[in-house]
């Protein structure tokens, strides 16, 4: 004889679905929410250097006049 009578566990399964299925969406929603906020500081970051490196100018306004250690 099973625990619960087929008619009534089928309640409990949908319920375990159900709530399986939304932990699932709950999760995928927080990553993505940190993900797009570590999009937008590495975009942040970026964009000082993208400016420096566009002004040829600020090299040569940099102490030494530019003439320092070329990695």
């Amino acid at each position: 004889m099973p625990a619960l009578p087929l008619d009534e566990a089928g309640r409990y399964v949908a319920a375990a679905y159900l709530a399986f299925t939304m932990l699932v969406v709950i999760y995928v929603v927080i990553i993505a929410a940190k993900v797009s906020r570590v999009v937008r500081a590495l975009e942040e970051l970026g964009e000082p250097a993208e400016d420096a490196a566009m002004t040829p100018a600020s090299r040569s306004a940099a102490p030494g006049g530019g003439a320092g250690w070329r990695g």
